[in-house]
């Protein structure tokens, strides 16, 4: 759930209620955090969430850090 403002994206600017969240990485390591609306079909790049890592295991935590950082359904 997002909190008061929303979340931010790069294709439709800022996204508020309850949101999915995925992490998707790249052959190259290359990474981007995308938001939808709940059971929604469209994604949406996650302004400032991309990135490359050197270990694609490590996706999972920056993973964990995004949702912690974007659920605020309190503010």
């Amino acid at each position: 759930m997002a909190g008061p403002g929303g979340v931010m994206t790069d294709d439709v600017g800022v996204v508020t209620g309850e949101l999915t969240l995925q992490s998707e990485i790249g052959a190259d390591g290359s990474f981007v955090v995308k938001v939808q609306y709940k059971d929604a079909e469209e994604w949406y790049s996650v302004t400032g969430a991309k990135g490359t890592l050197k270990d694609p295991a490590d996706l999972a935590a920056v993973h964990a850090v995004v949702a912690g950082i974007l659920n605020r359904p309190e503010g």
